[in-house]
């Protein structure tokens, strides 16, 4: 029988003294006394200490069973800790149960780590175990703080007159960027279903509907390469709008993450977030993701240098690159040894060819590692520029461009890091714009969509799209967090001609375009209204809100690295039949798989 429970394990305090409870729960931790037996009992809420004392020697005898991760049920009365025994740490830490009633619901076997947070155990070990991991209060915590941020969410667009909408997760393959994961249908022999990457083009099939105000919160899969923060399946918020700018949309998601922020963490931001272009962004940051939480903005070297007899410096300049520093606040007085490791680090993780510096410190002055090659006026000028000060450490980089943008903005990161320059219990939002419409791809001697290839141009730099495409903006937008970008969207093209002149930038034929997405260009055939929208991360926004660097740590049941889950095995072979059904003939893997099963692997 199982006990209906008066509270939960963090309710209890000094206010319930001598009130008769039922607690339900799991063994955390077991203190045999000899005469008395001290067990934290431990559920999702927290711990309460109860207590079972010898003087009732059936019930004693039976405590003495019990084992830690056993689930019971206890009947008791709340009794005042003595002062001695009170445990600030825990709500309720002023007060233990004196038990008079037990049942073990069930048994447990030794785990194989322990369930408590901050172990050293392997995450591989962590992830087959994953059920044993969620007990954990830390990512308990985290599930609890991601469904209050899906109650924060869904209160935010019912208030604002969104709908959501769930749209399919078996649809047409569509393949432009990731790839995607793929469904055979039975019943459609040699026919596949893929896994949606982003709702996008149902999104703007519900626009030309006339839902003018979309959201979705929905699981999205990416056939890519892993690592900490990314997943082949994760969950976004899906927004659209009509008759919207880019203003409307921004202002929107500024509201709604003011909430979530208000919500989840009780903390109160600025309804306005900072604008940057992509090529501020680029040129002051090296990333179009820049974490603004601490300075080192780079100061470009380039015209003061273009014509020094330093050669590493003219000959760069003259051929397009660039020559930038940064300004290490309160590090001119590092050694040669620590600059020399320095460097070699800088190589090995930027690529950049070699470091160069410029310590300003009372013993030297003003010294530059290659100040034999440059002019006095002209290593001042440097200094000046860099806004560097007596103590500080220039830290430069020659390279061509826009590679070493990258290996500065990798140096700062490193810097910032490093010598504690970032406020980790701050939040910095960013909204980066602007960005180039399409990329030329030399593997491939075409263009391809920056974000993706309904994003509409800047109607201001159209007459470039033919003739000099890259340099033509985009209306895309991307949102940022702290140095982690958590969403981007765009106002999308709802014009039939402009789509197609769109694609075929993209090298995709009419023939193409109609077999991929001819039914979304023959919506638009049918009276499409302006619309964009925003894509936000759910995952990553949670994994930042938490203070965590691992996706993995805020969703229930992840993947590892291979796209693999550890717990239950899967992807996993299945049997013939079930491929015969499919029409699907896999004789590269059927002896791997029969020698797997075998096994028992």
């Amino acid at each position: 029988m199982t006990w209906k429970r008066t509270h939960h394990c963090s309710e209890l305090t000094l206010e319930n003294t001598g009130e008769e409870v039922v607690l339900n729960g799991w063994v955390a931790t077991r203190r045999d006394l000899g005469g008395v037996i001290f067990i934290d009992l431990r559920d999702r809420y927290g711990i309460t200490q109860i207590v079972f004392y010898e003087t009732d020697e059936q019930l004693h005898e039976k405590a003495e069973e019990l084992r830690t991760e056993y689930v019971i049920g206890i009947k008791g009365v709340v009794e005042k800790r003595g002062k001695e025994n009170i445990n600030e740490e825990l709500t309720t830490g002023g007060v233990e149960i004196r038990v008079t009633d037990l049942e073990i619901y069930s048994e447990a076997e030794t785990t194989p780590f322990e369930i408590k947070d901050g172990i050293k155990t392997s995450e591989e070990l962590r992830l087959k175990y994953r059920y044993l991991d969620l007990r954990r209060p830390e990512l308990q915590e985290n599930m609890v703080m991601r469904s209050d941020f899906y109650q924060s969410t869904r209160s935010f667009f019912y208030d604002n007159d969104f709908l959501e909408v769930e749209t399919p997760v078996l649809m047409k393959s569509t393949p432009e960027g990731a790839r995607d994961y793929l469904v055979p249908s039975r019943v459609n022999p040699g026919r596949f279903f893929a896994l949606p990457q982003s709702p996008q083009t149902y999104k703007q099939l519900l626009m030309v509907s006339g839902f003018d105000r979309y959201f979705q919160v929905v699981k999205c899969f990416r056939d890519e390469d892993l690592r900490a923060d990314r997943q082949p399946e994760f969950t976004q918020i899906d927004v659209e709008m009509s008759f919207v700018d880019e203003e409307g949309v921004m202002k929107t998601t500024e509201g709604l993450m003011k909430k979530i922020m208000s919500d989840v963490v009780d903390e109160e931001i600025e309804s306005t977030f900072e604008r940057m272009t992509y090529d501020q962004a680029i040129k002051t940051y090296g990333t179009d993701k820049p974490d603004t939480r601490f300075g080192l903005e780079f100061a470009d070297f380039s015209d003061l240098v273009e014509d020094s007899k330093f050669k590493i410096f003219s000959n760069t300049v003259d051929k397009g690159g660039a020559v930038l520093g940064i300004t290490v606040p309160g590090q001119g007085d590092m050694g040669r040894g620590a600059i020399d490791r320095l460097t070699e680090r800088v190589q090995q993780e930027t690529g950049a060819a070699g470091l160069i510096y410029i310590k300003l410190n009372e013993d030297d002055g003003v010294k530059c590692s290659v100040g034999k090659f440059l002019k006095d006026k002209t290593v001042e000028a440097m200094v000046d520029r860099a806004d560097a000060n007596m103590g500080d450490l220039v830290l430069i980089l020659a390279g061509s461009s826009p590679e070493v943008y990258k290996q500065m903005g990798q140096l700062r990161l490193m810097m910032g890091k490093e010598h504690n320059l970032i406020d980790e219990d701050e939040y910095n939002f960013l909204w980066v714009t602007d960005f180039p419409l399409v990329e030329y791809s030399k593997e491939d001697h075409r263009y391809h969509a920056l974000h993706h290839p309904f994003t509409a141009p800047k109607p201001e730099d159209l007459d470039k799209l033919d003739d000099d495409p890259e340099k033509v903006r985009s209306r895309a937008y991307d949102l940022v967090l702290n140095g982690y970008e958590i969403g981007g969207g765009s106002i999308r093209i709802h014009d039939w001609e402009l789509q197609t002149r769109m694609f075929e930038l993209l090298g995709i034929d009419e023939e193409e375009a109609q077999k991929r997405f001819g039914f979304l260009l023959d919506a638009f055939k049918y009276g499409a209204p302006p619309h964009g929208g925003i894509a936000l991360g759910v995952d990553r926004i949670v994994m930042i809100l938490s203070g965590g660097t691992s996706l993995r740590d805020v969703i229930a049941f992840p993947k590892n690295q291979k796209a693999q889950s550890l717990m239950d095995n899967s992807p996993d072979f299945v049997d013939q039949e079930q491929l015969d059904d499919l029409h699907i003939e896999l004789k590269k893997y059927a002896e791997k798989a029969a020698q797997e099963q075998e096994s028992g692997n």
